[in-house]
């Protein structure tokens, strides 16, 4: 091949197709999309400069996968588990030490076009909040066994090969694996994807939920969420569960502020830049990019991450506040 010659624009053509669905993986594995681009950048420097030691079976992906996973656990053992703040125990991780789980730029997932309907619905379950999260309390091993096995359809003997251990070694990591986010992930009978809500829903949704914010209505907003609801906000560490405890929360918020809210897309989810009026500036400036998950037609979590850039998500640095529609 012209790439084991030399040739980087001959590598650069055979690895840029694998690109985003590795810092996908490696992003599953960290749960920080900045984490992500540096491992799968240095897991593609390994490889060229260790392309003299590949052994063509007619596929490059496979190797690239083992070294951009070695990489990403090498990574993990120099930190601590990504976090949210729904996560965290009063006696846990002390607020100064905690790592927060970062969103992930549905932008970023441009190669599940190349995918059937089935499979895309697949690759962005895979991303969603609640599931990143969840294998953050996995072991790395357990992490990327699960990954190469559930999601990316390797098999035992192929996973063992990837990480360089044993087909029982893999099978008995993914059995734990599996028991432990069994009890962490939320009930699927009731999960409401995107895909089965409908564009149209989707666009009502969106709607009702920028316009009770914008209109200051709390009332508007509790009713669109179930009776279980959660919202956070990392990198604070306090968080709202219930009607009660979020009502609470929105009176001073929404009714406090001026607000102007504008559609996105995150982890495969439904999701807002919040922009906060700014009297000084006179202008709406970004206050957090609010990942929405449904049980139903319903919000049954709400995150909010505050320090989200915003431009890495589509969304403008600021909003003007010249058009009517700002005055309430």
């Amino acid at each position: 091949m012209a790439a084991r010659a030399g040739d980087g624009d001959a590598f650069g053509r055979l690895v840029g197709p694998l690109r985003d669905e590795l810092r996908a993986h490696c992003y599953r594995m960290l749960g920080s999309v900045h984490d992500a681009e540096d491992a799968v950048q240095e897991a593609l420097d390994r490889a060229w400069r260790s392309l003299d030691r590949f052994e063509d079976h007619g596929s490059i992906r496979p190797w690239l996968y083992k070294i951009a996973t070695n990489r990403s656990l090498t990574i993990i053992e120099r930190r601590g588990r990504r976090e949210l703040p729904t996560d965290l125990s009063p006696d846990g991780v002390p607020l100064a030490e905690a790592v927060w789980l970062e969103p992930y730029p549905d932008r970023l997932m441009g190669w599940t076009t190349r995918l059937g309907p089935e499979a895309r619905v697949l690759a962005r379950e895979s991303v969603e909040l609640a599931f990143v999260a969840a294998l953050q309390h996995l072991s790395a091993r357990q992490r990327a066994v699960l990954l190469l096995r559930d999601v990316l359809g390797y098999a035992s003997s192929e996973a063992a090969d990837l990480l360089d251990t044993t087909v029982p070694a893999v099978n008995s990591a993914l059995q734990r694996a599996r028991k432990v986010l069994a009890g962490l992930l939320p009930d699927t009978s009731q999960h409401q994807t995107l895909d089965a809500l409908g564009d149209a829903a989707q666009r009502e949704l969106a709607k009702r939920y920028m316009s009770a914010w914008e209109a200051g209505d709390v009332d508007a907003i509790v009713a669109m969420l179930t009776e279980d609801a959660r919202y956070s906000m990392p990198p604070l560490r306090v968080w709202y569960e219930g009607y009660d405890g979020i009502r609470g929360f929105l009176v001073d918020a929404a009714l406090r502020h001026r607000w102007r809210f504008l559609p996105a897309w995150a982890n495969g989810q439904l999701a807002f830049g919040t922009y906060l009026w700014n009297d000084e500036r006179g202008v709406y400036a970004p206050a957090g990019l609010d990942l929405v998950a449904l049980r139903g037609q319903r919000i049954v979590e709400v995150v909010s991450f505050l320090d989200a850039d915003f431009p890495t998500f589509g969304l403008p640095a600021q909003l003007t506040g010249n058009d009517s529609s700002d005055a309430r």
